[in-house]
């Protein structure tokens, strides 16, 4: 299980209550995180990682495995197996890793205990006139073409449109760099198996009680993607967060925070305990 845990950077922050376990989203890697964990330190065991070919260090990963985000799905559950993690879990997951932890939870019903959802969205292209996902497919066409072309050029004109206007010069710079980071193969499998992937019908399949972090204007994951999540995934709770962009973790973690702390289990509830 060793190379598991080195394959996949994981970090292993130590706390007195239940696992807290994050998911980075495409093009990004677990560093994002650091904005919101020294708020939960020693209340949570609190567990990080990246995806295979995420990270300044990674390997490119296998171009079959890694074509759809069943690849991904794997990396998370070779994750918690190395950790011992089988149930009581809380995951925190962002924009793609929402999806990725939904197909976690259906293949091992008991490894959550509760979700935390920001930016979700199970489809990005549009589906008219039933589901507005943000994109038509010849816009991700075109990406994906100028990520073949010029990634560099790719990732200086994505990371402002993700981090919203408002953070372009910061929030925008600090996804810029992670993208430049990232093996350009490696996001490029990454990006295909994202922006095509299409879990709408995966939703009514889970099970575990999930709070969605939408924010109130996201180029990627709209409000109507918010909405429609919400409406699927039985018993959810759903909170607008008063964020441009979608990168909150990022942005505005504070908001992040405070969300966060209203939902999971006060001071730490035991391990495989749900809370309704």
């Amino acid at each position: 299980m060793s190379d598991i845990i080195a394959r996949h950077q994981v970090r292993d922050l130590p706390g007195s209550g239940p696992t807290i376990l994050y998911a980075h989203g495409f093009g990004c890697n677990q560093d994002m995180w650091h904005r919101i964990t020294p708020a939960f330190d020693q209340q949570y065991r609190q567990v990080l990682f990246n995806y295979s070919g995420s990270g300044v260090a990674a390997l490119t990963p296998d171009r079959e495995r890694y074509s759809s985000l069943a690849g991904y799905v794997d990396d998370l559950l070779g994750v918690c197996d190395a950790l011992g993690l089988h149930e009581g879990v809380h995951f925190v997951g962002h924009s793609v890793s929402c999806s990725i932890g939904w197909l976690a939870s259906i293949a091992r019903p008991r490894l959550f205990a509760q979700m935390i959802l920001l930016g979700p969205s199970p489809c990005f292209l549009n589906h008219p006139p039933s589901y507005h996902g943000g994109f038509e497919r010849e816009d991700l066409d075109g990406l994906l073409d100028l990520m073949d072309h010029n990634y560099i050029g790719w990732a200086d004109y994505l990371a402002p449109v993700v981090a919203g206007a408002p953070q372009a010069a910061t929030t925008g710079r600090e996804l810029a760099a992670s993208f430049c980071t990232t093996d350009p193969d490696a996001a490029r499998l990454f990006a295909r198996a994202t922006f095509f992937a299409d879990n709408r019908t995966d939703l009514e399949k889970v099970t575990v009680p999930s709070l969605i972090l939408q924010h109130r204007a996201d180029t990627l994951a709209p409000l109507s993607v918010g909405d429609f999540v919400h409406g699927q995934l039985a018993g959810s709770k759903m909170q607008v967060l008063d964020v441009t962009g979608h990168c909150a973790h990022m942005s505005h973690p504070e908001q992040v925070v405070t969300a966060m702390r209203a939902f999971l289990p006060a001071g730490g509830s035991q391990p495989g305990v749900r809370v309704p």
